[in-house]
């Protein structure tokens, strides 16, 4: 991508990059480290031409989820704290996937889209 002079990099961040769950710090870690790794990334790599973002699902309904899906409490939690007041679905992540992929987003670098149904946006 630095011989071309461009390219897009999209790194998989999530809410625990900016939230904090109990039982689950060795992930909301990592995930904060990616956040700062695609920072890092963009600050070394813009000059070269190279895009650096993250996209940073909240909480989806997948096969790895489903046991928090299937959980009366977990989910009346989730759908209490969330804004939009429910699970996301994977469709809803495409958008976001495609725009941080494309020319609409030539002068977005260093961002980190959260894609969460706005749970990071209130206690």
């Amino acid at each position: 991508m630095i011989d071309r002079g461009r390219g897009k990099i999209v790194n998989i961040a999530s809410v625990q990059s900016e939230l904090a769950r109990p039982g689950i710090a060795p992930y909301t870690a990592t995930k904060g480290a990616v956040k700062n790794l695609t920072r890092g990334m963009c600050a070394d790599w813009a000059k070269y031409g190279l895009q650096v973002n993250a996209l940073a699902p909240g909480y989806f309904k997948t096969p790895l989820n489903q046991a928090l899906v299937d959980s009366a409490e977990f989910s009346s939690w989730l759908e209490k704290r969330t804004p939009a007041a429910r699970w996301g679905n994977v469709d809803e992540l495409v958008g976001a996937a495609v725009f941080l992929s494309s020319k609409a987003s030539s002068f977005v670098n260093g961002h980190t889209l959260y894609v969460d149904g706005g749970i990071t946006t209130s206690l």
